[in-house]
């Protein structure tokens, strides 16, 4: 097991990361221990003024865009903004159990904001990514069902906990396939995941969402057990800057993965599964209007990604 800390993350000085979600909770936390150690470090945030109250608390090189991932419009512009070379990206901002609704382009708000809107930032992205790209998941992910004919909940009544389950399950099946890509295109940069364990950080503001008493009950005892956003934050950490290979999941190691030191970590059999992993793939682009780009001179070593 590792004893992986902060201070074991690595000179980032001359690096840029980019960290989706980083006025609040774990993408904050993030930001902050990567900033310090150097990295240029890129908040990409919906609401601009919490996002330059959570830079102020901050040190180091530390820039605010606006990013809104449940408007794909916002998505491509923060992307043709952002022209610089990346080294890291950390596709971390997310919703959880919320009600239902729906994003600008009519996705189900978790689906699109989760995973579809961090899919399509990421293959936009990718002709600067030079290291890696994280992808934050959760545990969740175990109870997860991908139904590549709903995927927005149009045909059946909504249901809030599936449905994250849903998007968080997606958010692995991405990273293998990127994975998958980028290793079959002899590329440099790895794409990992990552989960918090139980993190108390805004995502649990709906935990109470429903009538049901063992919703009430789930979110009281989530409450209580989780740990705080400086723990919660270290395995995806652990998963942007540690020696891991393309493809791997970090988690904590603690009781049921639900706190402790971070270490490289299981996923359910579905999160496995290649298949459905490139079906998902091509469905997201089919949604989102972004392919993974095409440009075989930049596999070049050192050289920023591309997709076969």
């Amino acid at each position: 097991m590792t004893t992986f800390t902060t201070a074991q993350i690595p000179a980032m000085t001359g690096r840029t990361v980019v960290v989706t979600g980083a006025n609040s909770g774990i993408g904050r936390a993030a930001a902050r221990a990567l900033a310090a150690r150097g990295a240029r470090t890129v908040l990409a945030v919906r609401d601009l003024t919490r996002g330059r109250a959570a830079a102020a608390t901050m040190v180091g090189d530390v820039v605010v865009r606006r990013l809104d991932l449940a408007d794909l419009a916002s998505v491509r512009a923060f992307a043709a903004d952002l022209t610089d070379p990346i080294d890291v990206l950390i596709n971390n901002a997310g919703v959880m159990v919320p009600p239902l609704g729906r994003t600008t382009d009519g996705f189900e708000l978790q689906i699109g904001i989760n995973h579809l809107g961090h899919f399509a930032l990421t293959n936009l992205l990718l002709p600067r990514i030079r290291e890696r790209v994280v992808t934050v998941s959760s545990n969740g992910h175990r109870t997860g069902r991908i139904d590549l004919d709903d995927l927005n909940w149009d045909r059946r009544p909504y249901r809030a906990f599936p449905a994250y389950a849903q998007s968080k399950l997606a958010n692995l099946l991405f990273t293998a396939e990127l994975d998958r890509r980028l290793t079959e295109a002899g590329s440099p940069v790895r794409a990992t995941a990552a989960h918090p364990g139980m993190a108390a950080t805004n995502l649990l503001a709906h935990l109470d969402h429903g009538r049901s008493p063992l919703q009430r009950l789930r979110a009281t005892v989530t409450e209580r057990l989780s740990q705080s956003d400086e723990d919660g934050v270290l395995p995806t950490l652990y998963a942007a800057v540690a020696d891991v290979p393309g493809g791997s999941y970090a988690g904590p190691a603690g009781l049921l993965q639900g706190r402790g030191a971070p270490t490289l970590v299981g996923r359910s059999r579905t999160a496995r599964d290649s298949t459905l992993a490139r079906r998902l793939w091509a469905l997201s682009e089919d949604l989102t209007g972004v392919t993974c780009p095409l440009d075989t001179a930049h596999t070049r070593p050192g050289g920023p990604a591309y997709c076969p």
